[in-house]
């Protein structure tokens, strides 16, 4: 299961990425991830809290956007979303392998919590 050394280096990134901001934990990860990234969604969500184990992501939340398969229809010069488990364009029904979109894994934001106010002194 590669999803497992996928949430690992996930984390490492978000990690580093909270520590730079200065935050003290993480609450959410925003993730977009591509029909065709080779990634098991469900796999990656069960991998995920393993992996924040005694982070600053421990606990967060992953909101996972799934991005669908786009082609190029090269006869059609339209990009189009064929069906599942095809790469034939729904109009014109041309193969293609010109992937325009959803092959993604990529980080799109990191939530944290906003900081304390500072108590004043009376």
């Amino acid at each position: 299961m590669h999803e497992l050394s996928i949430a690992l280096s996930l984390v490492e990134i978000v990690e580093e990425a909270a520590r730079r901001a200065g935050a003290e934990r993480v609450v959410a990860v925003h993730l977009r991830l591509g029909a065709m990234s080779g990634v098991v969604r469900e796999a990656l969500e069960f991998c995920f809290p393993l992996a924040a184990q005694n982070t600053l992501v421990e606990g967060a939340r992953l909101e996972i956007e799934t991005v669908p398969l786009v082609i190029t229809c090269t006869p059609c010069g339209r990009d189009v979303q064929p069906e599942e488990g095809s790469f034939r364009c729904p109009l014109c029904g041309a193969p293609s392998m010109h992937i325009r979109q959803g092959r993604e894994l990529e980080v799109t934001g990191v939530e944290v919590p906003d900081a304390e106010p500072a108590m004043e002194e009376h």
